[in-house]
């Protein structure tokens, strides 16, 4: 059998003087991009990385109600996280900090037996605005519908709710739904803010992952197990070493991708109980992810060690309601850019301590097509401690990874080389020295002391690991 590194990419290549495609329906306007006190819900489809979206260009019908979303809204083909794992990238969305800055940055584990213990855990300050209590303090109900793990109230991602579930350990999408219209059953006729959340496209394992792969692959000749993707994500994550056919994982993009339509399929479920109810000819609908996940890619499988566009570049889709729009943007933003872009849909008021906080920029301007340049973009990771990087892709589509505990970089032209498999820093040494300076300019402001020292160890994901 013939072994191959692959990586698997779908590249959309969008012309357009302003950045932005057309989808088949084109019948609103973004002039008025605005839901004065809508109700509004933010969709958090965990680890969906951009590439496997139909509607930004994917082979695969993975995401028809996202799809019909974005058919009547607007979509940002080049949203990026500012975080490559859960824990930080979720907190950024919903602060509009960067994960230096509100130090949600890491969750430890540790064993009692086969028992996890979660521990040193790094618990959002009260001093710190969420969008939740954005919400709270203009009159909304807030609720919060979660599938735990790296979203859970021990982090402080509570504050600001008034229900905030996250007890089922990497729950599904239905049981978040379940506990949301129930919520809303018991609080008619009130404007709310509500944020749902589940795992379903997630890389842990369930008992009913056999048959994912059936929605999109005839004829399964590998075994999915619990025990093989632990190898392959063991052999990936920290060290890039994944050895595997390509038939291989062609088969676990196929279970990706069933996992990616059986979520997209219960968020219309969601949605069909929000039209029941005569919810959404009043509700703003966006749906986001934290981070996307390796299939391959780079030679690793999951998700949170590297800085690569396949798990920093996530689906950004807004929808109001009674409009169709029908817009796919192509200019790069952040996940940091939700709160103002929020704050101007709904007529939120900027308080001082929020004008104070914001890092990010409304996007209400690039969707009226007033400004068309790129965004800088800046990301991290500390997962775990098993490495420390930070990235900056600049306005002309170049992007530099450093790795602080090393003190190496890469360098990649985006255009050029969108799957970021060419470093080319040693013949571009000049713009290499020009964007790390950018990099390290933005850390600073960020209150990273760069000459400090960066530890890295082994901290276990699974039982038996670091004995």
């Amino acid at each position: 059998m013939k072994y191959v590194y692959i990586a698997l990419a779908v590249i959309l290549i969008i012309i357009s003087a302003k950045g932005v495609q057309y989808l088949e329906s084109n019948n609103g306007t973004v002039a008025d991009f605005e839901c004065d006190k809508c109700n509004v819900v933010i969709i958090g489809f965990d680890a969906l990385q951009a590439r496997h979206v139909s509607h930004l260009g994917y082979s695969r019908q993975t995401t028809p109600t996202i799809d019909l979303l974005a058919k009547k809204g607007i979509s940002f083909s080049h949203n990026y996280s500012v975080a490559s794992w859960t824990v930080p990238s979720f907190m950024s969305y919903f602060t509009s900090l960067y994960p230096s800055e509100h130090k949600v940055t890491n969750k430890f584990v540790t064993f009692q037996g086969d028992t996890k213990v979660l521990s040193n855990l790094k618990k959002l300050s009260p001093d710190v605005l969420t969008i939740a209590e954005a919400f709270k303090n203009s009159g909304y109900i807030t609720g919060g519908f979660t599938g735990d793990a790296g979203v859970h109230s021990n982090f402080g991602y509570s504050q600001g709710f008034d229900v905030y579930t996250d007890e089922s350990v990497f729950g599904s999408i239905d049981n978040s739904s379940n506990h949301a219209l129930n919520w809303l059953d018991q609080n008619p006729e009130k404007p709310f803010f509500m944020f749902l959340h589940g795992y379903d496209a997630h890389g842990q394992f369930s008992g009913v992952d056999e048959n994912y792969r059936s929605k999109f692959t005839d004829k399964p000749e590998f075994e999915i197990t619990p025990e093989r993707q632990r190898d392959l994500r063991e052999e990936g994550l920290a060290y890039g070493q994944i050895l595997v056919s390509s038939s291989e994982l062609e088969e676990w993009n196929a279970w990706y991708d069933g996992k990616i339509y059986d979520a997209d399929q219960r968020i219309k479920k969601f949605l069909g109980g929000l039209e029941t109810r005569g919810l959404l000819e009043n509700t703003v609908i966006i749906v986001i992810s934290d981070h996307g996940t390796e299939i391959g890619e780079h030679r690793r499988f999951d998700h949170g060690y590297s800085l690569y566009n396949e798990l920093i570049n996530v689906p950004l889709v807004i929808t109001l309601p009674n409009k169709e729009i029908g817009e796919i943007i192509d200019v790069h933003v952040r996940s940091i850019d939700l709160v103002p872009t929020i704050f101007d849909i709904i007529g939120i008021e900027y308080t001082k301590e929020w004008k104070d906080q914001i890092r990010g920029e409304s996007l209400l301007p690039i969707i009226s097509g007033n400004r068309t340049e790129n965004l800088p973009v800046f990301s991290e990771t500390d997962y775990r401690n098993y490495t420390h990087k930070r990235s900056y892709i600049s306005p002309d589509n170049w992007k530099y990874i450093h790795t602080m505990e090393t003190d190496s970089g890469e360098l990649y032209n985006l255009t050029a080389d969108a799957e970021e498999y060419n470093n080319i820093m040693e013949t571009e040494e000049e713009r290499t020295k020009d964007m790390k300076a950018e990099l390290f300019k933005h850390l600073a402001k960020m209150g990273e002391d760069i000459a400090d020292e960066w530890p890295i160890g082994c901290l276990p994901v699974y039982a038996d690991q670091c004995l």
